[in-house]
This record gives structure tokens, sequence and C-alpha cells, in this order.
């Protein structure tokens, strides 16, 4: 999981928004539930469960009581996308508008580039489930930012 971390890293970090420091925080609490369950784990399995832990423990954080009860800022979230900015500060602000399980659909399907199978098994959903929850992630994204539409042919 060493070789790997920066990988999970790079996919929890599109699923806070970029938020890197929370990123880390994530992908951590993954490879502790990862450990916890190292010894019934098969090992044919791990890199997909690995996954599996970082989308729940993102969507987890985002549950989570204290996250409610207070967020910290650096500055304020509803920032216009500006034009000028590269490609990935503008995806990072295009997928923040998504709720955290359409986010995590897109991200994995087309930022990570998993199968429908594989995202589902990340997700702990149906394949039903990832198909639709792409699907409007993309028209969402599409019908709110069309002048950023070819991020999402």
């Amino acid at each position: 999981m060493t070789a790997r971390r920066s990988g999970l890293v790079r996919v929890a970090a599109l699923l806070v928004s970029g938020d890197l420091a929370k990123a880390e925080d994530i992908v951590q609490t993954a490879l502790v539930r990862l450990y916890t369950s190292w010894p019934k784990l098969r090992k044919d399995t791990a890199d997909a469960y690995a996954r599996r832990c970082v989308v729940n423990a993102a969507i987890d954080e985002r549950r989570s009581l204290f996250r409610r009860r207070e967020q910290v800022w650096a500055q304020v979230p509803e920032v216009a996308v500006d034009d000028s900015a590269d490609d990935t500060t503008t995806a990072l602000a295009l997928l923040a508008t998504l709720p955290p399980g359409m986010r995590a659909a897109v991200v994995l399907r087309y930022v990570e580039g998993l199968s429908i199978a594989e995202t589902a098994d990340a997700m702990g959903c149906t394949e039903g489930n990832v198909k639709s929850q792409s699907a409007r992630g993309l028209d969402r994204l599409r019908t709110l930012f069309p002048a950023h539409a070819h991020h999402f042919a």
C-alpha cells in the first residue's frame, strides 16, 4: 500500500475538491481501516478494497457531526470559476458542485478510468447506481457550466 498511497491521495483530493490536507486525513483513515481488515483481505482485491475505503472515508467525512458543526475555510467557498485558471483548478471547482456520491462516481469512472463494475465495488453500490450517478453528474456539470462542456465529453 505504500507504493499506492500517492494514487489514493490523488483520488481523495478529487473527492474533497482539492483540499490536500483533508485528502491526506481521509487516506490515513482509509489505511487504518485497511490495516484492521488486512488478515481477512484477499491480496488480489487489496487495491479495490483500498479505493473503497477511501471513497467511504470521504463520504463519511462529509457526513460527520464535527464537519456540520464547524467548518474552516481558507477562502469563501462560492468562488466563481476563473476562465484563466488551469484545467486542474477548473476541474476541482466543477467537481465541488456535485454531491459526494455523484462526485465519487464521476471521479472514479472518468478521472481514474475504472470500469463500471470496479466503480460499483469501490462505492459499495450497484452497477446501475454507478451508471445513473455518473450520467446525472455529467449532465449536471454540462447544464451548470456550458462554457466548460468540453471537460465532460
